[in-house]
């Protein structure tokens, strides 16, 4: 088996370090303001976005990229708290369709504001803009 160079390592370990910095700076901010986890925010955005077509629960799945449990559970608590509603879907009855309610839209409009200033604090004023256009396509290639 062929040894991992360190700086593969290190860009790993930057990569992740990173990222749960910045994610808890938004997580902190937007408990602080009394609004939601910010993977509420992702599925309210997500379901917005897909506007009156709404989006299966595998759809919004695919799109967050959490883990199948995870959005389950989420997506209970945001029908119990009235920010999505579930409906039969109409091509196939035992699959579900998830739409945004006007409650669920207000709360993702109100909570934007601090998940934005979150972001600019953990990023935005850490990075000129041409480091985080160069960061963001160097991670490009990541993605595929």
């Amino acid at each position: 088996m062929k040894s991992m160079n360190e700086e593969t390592v290190q860009v790993w370990i930057r990569l992740v370090r990173a990222h749960e910095r910045a994610l808890s700076t938004i997580e902190t901010a937007l408990k602080k303001a009394g609004f939601p986890p910010l993977a509420w925010y992702d599925c309210l955005w997500e379901l917005e976005q897909a506007g009156e077509a709404g989006l299966r629960p595998s759809e919004l799945n695919d799109a967050l990229l959490l883990p199948q449990y995870g959005v389950s559970r989420i997506l209970d608590r945001l029908e119990k708290a009235g920010y999505i509603r579930r409906r039969p879907c109409e091509e196939d009855r035992r699959a579900q369709q998830l739409f945004l309610t006007p409650a669920g839209q207000k709360t993702r409009l109100a909570m934007w504001p601090i998940y934005q200033e979150a972001l600019e604090q953990a990023v935005g004023r850490r990075l000129s803009l041409d480091q985080q256009r160069k960061i963001a396509s160097l991670l490009k290639p990541l993605m595929d």
